[in-house]
């Protein structure tokens, strides 16, 4: 979705790489998309204990900033950060309302109707969480990218150099929040907030 605002102002970066496609496989990141995950899971298990949270992520969709910059300012960039939390909560827009007509499955239903609305329950859980997740203002976050674009549109750039200055230790913010009880405010309860909205 980052990809495909920012082709809408002129840049096809990701286009010419072959991104601009939901295909995940088009965007496994070796590391991010199996090995960290991976190890998450069975690590614990062969302690003797139980796999505790998953994390992992994509590669990045190459964008041209510049070009996006030029051809619509600030709020063009802010479009692109915003991209993909708006295509998450549309998901689970749609996966709520697809859930909310369904009925709870039962020992006496098919197994395709039981495997359909855990897969739509999951779509919506899965997009909320990453939706509320990419919101936050860590470093190399869609959260932080807007907020570094807004506050340089206002000329307060201050709040644009933190997020810059700390770039590159956007992981370290992350296992902070998720090893801590932080996880419970910026996270979890969230999470929880959004699914009840979604599901009443």
């Amino acid at each position: 979705m980052h990809g495909w605002v920012a082709y809408m102002y002129g840049d096809t970066t990701a286009k010419n790489a072959g991104r601009l496609s939901i295909n995940p496989l088009l965007h496994i990141d070796l590391v991010g998309t199996i090995i960290v995950p991976a190890t998450l899971y069975f690590l614990p298990i062969l302690f003797g204990g139980e796999s505790g949270f998953l994390f992992g992520w994509a590669k990045p969709v190459p964008i041209n900033m510049s070009t996006v910059h030029a051809r619509g300012g600030y709020n063009a960039a802010m479009q692109v950060d915003l991209a993909g939390i708006v295509y998450n909560f549309t998901l689970a827009a749609f996966a709520s309302i697809v859930l909310v007509s369904m009925a709870s499955p039962t020992t006496a239903d098919g197994l395709s109707y039981i495997f359909a609305y855990i897969f739509v329950m999951q779509l919506l859980i899965i997009n909320v969480v990453l939706g509320v997740f990419n919101l936050l203002p860590i470093p190399q976050f869609d959260g932080a990218h807007f907020l570094a674009n807004l506050s340089l549109k206002y000329n307060v750039r201050g709040v644009a150099e933190f997020f810059y200055k700390y770039e590159n230790y956007g992981i370290i913010f992350v296992l902070v929040l998720l090893m801590t009880p932080l996880k419970d405010y910026f996270l979890v309860l969230p999470v929880q907030i959004i699914l009840g909205l979604l599901l009443n």
